[in-house]
């Protein structure tokens, strides 16, 4: 292996605007290609970020021997197939959220990385900005006392029909998409896995056919008693932040996920005294997981994030799914 990692992109879906550029800034990393179903649309996004290889199918970049690690950002409903074949070609794989649909899906990759000796991570960036080592080494410190409740929202709105977040078939809706974030976050703060959990959503008719969510409310309850409770959706007005609040105080975070080149602000409250901000560096966090996935590779150390972690959140999104299409009402008189 070269003393970079040498990067191939499996798709040209929107977020590549973000990823690819933070790929190529990355110390460790460059990307030497990109697939598309077609070689004219590979070699038009090829062209635009100044990309060496256009692939016209994905199976094409994943036979080139100049390619050690792909990130995929396909529709979710094609991680699976696209994570494993990655892996039997040789690839290591960096996934865009959420790493599968389903627990099952998530052992089956498990498997695949443990036989080929390749690994795996899921993309969610936001855990490696520096606000998140800031947040985490004031709750390590006690500041907001014993933990109580967390309260997250992540929405946006994905636009006209022809998005993919509306058809069953490509693993569409709000909750795997932006609840996961909600979700992992919750899980993160806690450093729990929770043993309860509430939802209830709002459903409409999915270009493919069925049911499909636009917008959940959930709760999760950890063993400690701490809960979480968040919202989130597809088709609503752009909401971003993270409360952490226990029984001395609370944290504030606005847009936890926003790719920030800015400072951010950490707020830190205790009954009306005067609030204590925290600022925080601006830094890409796709740039720094991009080096901390190649870093892993080149160097031989530990991800962060295992497989084990992605499961996790995975099975809490399938357990807040089937609550939230149970729509339990209460008896009427």
């Amino acid at each position: 292996m070269s003393e970079k990692l040498r990067w191939g992109i499996l798709g040209t879906a929107r977020i590549v605007r973000k990823t690819i550029p933070a790929l190529q800034e990355t110390k460790n990393g460059e990307v030497v290609g990109i697939a598309s179903r077609t070689e004219e649309k590979a070699r038009e996004y090829a062209d635009k970020h100044g990309i060496p290889q256009a692939f016209g199918s994905y199976a094409a970049l994943l036979a080139s021997p100049d390619i050690d690690a792909v990130y995929i950002p396909l529709p979710n409903a094609l991680h699976l197939e696209w994570i494993l074949k990655s892996l039997d070609a040789g690839k290591h794989v960096l996934c865009e959220k959420p790493l599968a649909m389903s627990v099952a899906e998530c052992r089956e990759i498990a498997r695949k990385a443990d036989e080929t000796g390749l690994k795996v991570l899921e993309g969610f960036m936001y855990r490696f900005h520096p606000r998140f080592e800031k947040l985490q080494e004031l709750l390590g410190a006690n500041v907001v006392g014993k933990l109580t409740f967390i309260h997250v929202a992540h929405s946006f709105d994905a636009g006209g029909d022809d998005n993919i977040r509306w058809y069953t078939g490509l693993g569409g809706g709000a909750l795997f998409d932006t609840g996961g974030y909600c979700v992992n976050i919750s899980r993160m703060v806690t450093a729990q896995e929770p043993v309860q959990v509430a939802a209830f959503g709002n459903y409409r008719d999915a270009n493919d056919g069925g049911q499909i969510d636009t917008s959940i409310a959930g709760m999760l309850r950890f063993p400690d008693g701490a809960t979480a409770l968040f919202d989130t959706g597809v088709n609503l007005e752009r909401r971003n932040f993270l409360e952490v609040t226990g029984t001395e105080g609370r944290l504030y975070l606005d847009n936890p996920y926003g790719l920030l080149e800015e400072d951010s602000v950490l707020e830190e409250h205790h009954f009306g005294q005067d609030t204590i901000y925290h600022k925080v560096r601006g830094e890409n966090h796709f740039v720094r997981m991009g080096e901390h996935f190649a870093d892993s590779i080149l160097n031989g150390t530990p991800l962060r994030y295992d497989l084990a972690d992605a499961a996790n959140n995975t099975k809490v999104l399938e357990a807040l799914d089937s609550a939230a299409r149970k729509q339990e009402r209460l008896p009427g008189e």
